[in-house]
């Protein structure tokens, strides 16, 4: 009896206690970027700090001009620094040198943009390995039946771009994203181009990679209702980190972001 009475006492950990004990994905470190030189020159980031746990998706938001998808790009190595420290696991990448930071973003870190980026004379599941074939990296066929299954791609495999609808083609590019088995996905405003419908399809999807995949996903986007798919939104406002979200809904989201932008 003695030791269900304590079992029932036990303090139970937060989520925000859950994500610190994770191990992390990604982290900026006092993350300085800026533009030009003299008088026109633009701080876009100024001094933003944040990790990225393992296994968690996380949205970052924030006004027209915040910073956020700078951010993105200098997080994914798309990009340089000014000042601070970007790290994927336990890499700092701010140290790489041109050939080994292509390397890291080839083998550790997968990207889905707005726009589809697949090659139109090529079926979906050979842009879906396209990086890897590029690389002459084997296919993960176990891994890729498990990515192809949960993008519920499986009947479209053999259709080209042409003969895919905006979602379809959306689903494929972030497949291919996660085809590799990468330690990071980075997306940038991945549904900014679909319908609610195809929207709803690849933000789905993405969710799944995190919780039955154990993928770790960083998303900008611009809209609440895709933020509320996020475990935590990261706010931003004139490239500094403003403000943090856990357990989003699009109505809260919706209502932090217009106290932002007031």
């Amino acid at each position: 009896m003695p030791a269900k009475t304590a079992s029932r006492s036990a303090p139970r950990r937060t989520t925000a206690a859950k994500a610190a004990a994770r191990p992390t994905a990604a982290s900026a470190t006092d993350v300085v970027k800026i533009y030009g030189t003299g008088p026109t020159a633009v701080r876009a980031l100024d001094g933003v700090s944040f990790g990225l746990p393992k296994g968690e998706f996380t949205a970052i938001m924030g006004p027209s001009g915040s910073g956020k998808s700078t951010l993105m790009h200098c997080l994914a190595g798309l990009d340089t620094v000014t000042s601070g420290t970007v790290r994927i696991g336990d890499t700092d990448i701010t140290t790489l040198d041109d050939r080994r930071l292509t390397q890291l973003r080839r083998d550790r870190v997968g990207f889905v943009f707005q726009s589809f980026n697949l090659l139109p004379t090529l079926t979906a599941a050979e842009n879906i390995t396209l990086p890897l074939d590029i690389a002459g990296r084997d296919v993960d066929r176990e891994w890729l039946d498990r990515v192809v299954d949960a993008t519920g791609l499986r009947p479209r495999l053999g259709h080209r771009p042409a003969e895919l609808s905006g979602g379809e083609q959306q689903r494929v590019a972030a497949a291919r994203a996660l085809a590799g088995r990468p330690e990071m996905v980075f997306a940038d405003e991945p549904t900014g181009n679909l319908d609610s419908k195809a929207s709803a399809e690849v933000l789905s999807f993405l969710r799944r990679s995190v919780d039955d995949m154990a993928q770790t996903v960083a998303m900008v986007t611009h809209d609440p209702v895709a933020a509320g798919y996020a475990d935590r939104v990261i706010f931003l406002g004139d490239g500094r980190v403003v403000d943090e979200m856990a357990k989003p809904t699009a109505k809260r989201v919706l209502d932090r972001m217009k106290a932002l932008e007031a």
